[in-house]
């Protein structure tokens, strides 16, 4: 035991020779660095990490009032440039919307392959289009979502008979639990007409736990993402742990949607969108209607990874690597 830890102290701190002998190297060559926008005095190895804190979105604010509505970060090994002004926002979403409608693909969905074909990830290509397409179409247009009306009023009947039971009894009542079951049955049956959360179902248990699993792995902060030679050995074992929740619900997602294609049983949800688009001229195949069907149930820390900088104060001040914030 002794031995591994040595060992694995010893690999640390090589690496982080490395990463301080790359930035003092990088920062030499000022020809690049000379053409991004002003920012913050960098660290060694670990940059601007340590002027988030623990609100980012307050920080960002304070660091732009500073060197401007246009500033460049370098988180790691990965510079990023911040941008707080309404027109160049504008500007950048709007005339050059395909130089920068492709994401920088977090560590975590590389899970199952999952950055490789969901539409979230992907960038600009002939596959993009056609599952955009779809959505717009099938899924999106203002002709599927009214004829849903229905659906989101009976799950919140469904809510409220559930929270008047709940006082009837003198029972308490998780807010929290019971707005996430309702969102993911109305998701569910939106998809494939039955609810995924029922307490008497031990696949819905099941599928609950696994949701959760995400949720807990996709809020974490990787320093594989910051670091991208990390990628390879998952040193957090995030992509790990979540690809054993991604192929669960996945397999969940081509199961259901095998029983529905041999039934052809028609009940006016998604699937019978991708039953469509199978029979049509749309080159997708399972795996692109499976990871599809991930995206949508998806939680939204793994969909939008956002505000997971925001944890890195935490994360670093857990792990011994807190640093006092210097002023500028």
């Amino acid at each position: 035991m002794e031995l591994f830890t040595s060992s694995l102290l010893c690999l640390l701190f090589t690496w982080l020779l490395l990463q301080a002998f790359n930035s003092f190297r990088n920062g030499s060559k000022s020809s690049d660095q000379s053409k991004l926008p002003p920012g913050p005095r960098r660290l060694p190895v670990f940059g601007n990490l340590f002027d988030l804190g623990d609100k980012p979105h307050r920080s960002l604010a304070k660091l732009a009032h500073i060197h401007g509505p246009v500033m460049s970060l370098k988180l790691g090994s990965l510079f990023t440039v911040v941008v707080s002004s309404e027109a160049v926002a504008k500007d950048i979403l709007q005339k050059q919307d395909l130089v920068f409608s492709n994401r920088t693909v977090v560590d975590a969905v590389r899970a199952s392959r999952h950055n490789e074909v969901s539409l979230a990830w992907i960038p600009v290509s002939p596959l993009w289009r056609t599952l955009r397409k779809v959505c717009n179409t099938h899924i999106f247009s203002n002709q599927k979502l009214d004829g849903n009306q229905y659906l989101r009023r009976n799950k919140i009947r469904q809510l409220i008979a559930n929270v008047g039971k709940s006082c009837l009894e003198g029972e308490a009542i998780n807010i929290g639990q019971a707005a996430f079951d309702t969102s993911i049955n109305l998701l569910s049956n939106t998809i494939f007409s039955m609810d995924l959360i029922d307490p008497n179902s031990s696949i819905a248990q099941e599928f609950r736990e696994t949701i959760c699993g995400v949720m807990a792995e996709a809020g974490k902060p990787n320093l594989a993402d910051c670091f991208p030679l990390l990628r390879k050995i998952d040193p957090q074992g995030v992509r790990r742990r979540l690809t054993v929740h991604f192929d669960k619900l996945l397999n969940l997602f081509e199961k259901m949607f095998d029983e529905r294609f041999h039934s052809r049983k028609s009940s006016n949800d998604v699937l019978d969108t991708f039953d469509i688009v199978k029979d049509g001229t749309a080159k997708l195949n399972k795996t692109h209607v499976t990871h599809l069907l991930l995206f949508y149930l998806l939680p939204e820390p793994i969909r939008h990874r956002t505000h997971w900088n925001g944890q890195w104060h935490s994360f670093f001040e857990t792990h011994g690597f807190y640093l006092k914030p210097r002023k500028n």
